[in-house]
C-alpha cells in the first residue's frame, strides 16, 4: 500500500476517546473573529498524506471555513523533536486549535498537556494520541478486518482456500486489522488460510511477494488483503492465475480499477478506505467545538467502502490517475461524511463555494 508505512501506520497505538479539562469561556463564545487552526502533520512523504493535506487546504477555501477559519498547515518529517516545536510555535502564537496526525502517540502528550493549559483545543486523527487532553477521531481497525472477511465469507458461501496478505509485521493497527479478520474466519471452518504473508502495506512489496509463493499455493478461492491490494492481483494476472478470486482490500486506485476492469480483469472487490478525508472532519471538529455547538469529545468515524457493485468511474475510482492515488478522499452513499472533488486531492483546490461535513452524532 503506497508508503503506508509512513501514513496511518507509522507507529500507532490504540487509544480511547476522553474528554478534556473545562474549555475556557473564550473558546466557547461566538465567533467575533476567525478562529485559528493549525494542522501540525509529521510525515509528508507519500500520496496518502499529500491528499490528506490538500483537501485540508481546499476546505479552508471552501465557505463555513473561508469566514471562520484561518487556518495553516506545518509538516515535521516524521520526527518527534521537530513536531513538538511545532507545537511550542503554534501555543506562542495563540493559536485556538492545532489538529495532528502525530508522529508518535506518545511523543507529544507533554506538549499536548502544554497546548491544553494553555487554552489550545488539540484534535488528533490518523495516528491518533493517548494523551488524555486530547480529543481523539477514532476509527476501529479491527472492525476494518472483520467487514473484509464477512463480505469474502458471504461471497465464497463459507468455503474455500483463502490467501492473508497482511501489513508491517508488529504494527499495531495490521494486528487489529488480521486479528478482526481472523475472527471472522475462525467461525467458518471450511475457510482454509492457505497462506499467510506480509506485503507491507506497498504494492510492489505486495506483488513480489505474492509471486514468490503463489507457484506452492493450491487453487485460490479468495483474497484477503491488507494494502498492496493492486500489487498481489497484478501477481495473480502475471502467473496466469484467472480468473480473479473474490478480494477483500484497501482503497488503492488500482484495486478499484480491477473493479471495473483493468488489465483485461475484472475481479469481484470490496474496498475499505481509510480516508484521508479525516484532516477536514479534525478540522470541522474544531470549529464545532470552538463555537460551542458541540462538547469538547472524541467521536468515531467508520471506514468508508465501495464494492463491485457501487464503485463509480470518475467519483470513487480514476482510471487515468495512478494505481498508487487514493480514491477514497472523498466519501460515498446516500450518508456521506464529506463530497469531494478530484482536484481538491490532487491539488488543493476548492470544489466550490461550500462544504457540507456530516459528523457522525
Amino acid at each position: 500500500m503506497d508508503g503506508k508505512i509512513s501514513r496511518r501506520r507509522a507507529v500507532l497505538a490504540a487509544a480511547s476517546v476522553s474528554g478534556l479539562i473545562a474549555a475556557p469561556a473564550i473558546l466557547r463564545a461566538a465567533p467575533a473573529r476567525k478562529f485559528r487552526i493549525a494542522l501540525s502533520n509529521s510525515y509528508i512523504g507519500n500520496k496518502w498524506r499529500i491528499e490528506m493535506e490538500n483537501v485540508f487546504r481546499a476546505a479552508l477555501q471552501m465557505e463555513p471555513y473561508k469566514s471562520e477559519v484561518e487556518g495553516s498547515w506545518f509538516n515535521s518529517g516524521n520526527n518527534v523533536s521537530a513536531q513538538t516545536q511545532q507545537f511550542t510555535d503554534l501555543i506562542s502564537r495563540r493559536v485556538d486549535a492545532i489538529i495532528t496526525d502525530a508522529a508518535s502517540p506518545t511523543g507529544l502528550n507533554g506538549i499536548i498537556s502544554q497546548a491544553a493549559q494553555h487554552g489550545v483545543l488539540v484534535i488528533s486523527f490518523d495516528n491518533i494520541v493517548t494523551s488524555p487532553a486530547a480529543v481523539n477521531i477514532e476509527t476501529d481497525d479491527l472492525a476494518f478486518g472483520h467487514q473484509g472477511a464477512t463480505w469474502l465469507v458471504e461471497k465464497l458461501g463459507g468455503r474455500g482456500n483463502v490467501v492473508m496478505v497482511t501489513g508491517v509485521p508488529g504494527a499495531p493497527v495490521d494486528n487489529d486489522n488480521v486479528r478482526g479478520a481472523n475472527e471472522i474466519f475462525q467461525r467458518h471452518p471450511d475457510i482454509k488460510i492457505v497462506n499467510h504473508y506480509t506485503g507491507m502495506w506497498d504494492s510492489s512489496t505486495a506483488e513480489r511477494n505474492t509471486a514468490a509463493v503463489l507457484p506452492s499455493l493450491p487453487k485460490v478461492d479468495g483474497i484477503w488483503c491488507n494494502g498492496g491490494t493492486d500489487g498481489v492481483l497484478k501477481a495473480f494476472v502475471a502467473a496466469g492465475r484467472t480468473p480473479l478470486p473474490p478480494t477483500a482490500g484497501e482503497a488503492e486506485n488500482g484495486f478499484r480499477k480491477f473493479m471495473v476492469g483493468y488489465m483485461g480483469h475484472k475481479v469481484d472487490g470490496i474496498s475499505i478506505g481509510h480516508p484521508p478525508y479525516l484532516s477536514i472532519v479534525a478540522l470541522e471538529l474544531a470549529r464545532q467545538i470552538l463555537a460551542g455547538h458541540r462538547p469538547r469529545k472524541g467521536i468515531p468515524l467508520p471506514f468508508p467502502f465501495v464494492t463491485s457493485e457501487t464503485v463509480k468511474v470518475g467519483e470513487t475510482v480514476f482510471p487515468d490517475l495512478p494505481d498508487s492515488f487514493y480514491p477514497d478522499f472523498t466519501d460515498s452513499g446516500p450518508n456521506a461524511v464529506v463530497r469531494l472533488c478530484v482536484d481538491a486531492a490532487l491539488a488543493g483546490k476548492p470544489c466550490g463555494a461550500s462544504l457540507d461535513v456530516n459528523l457522525p452524532a
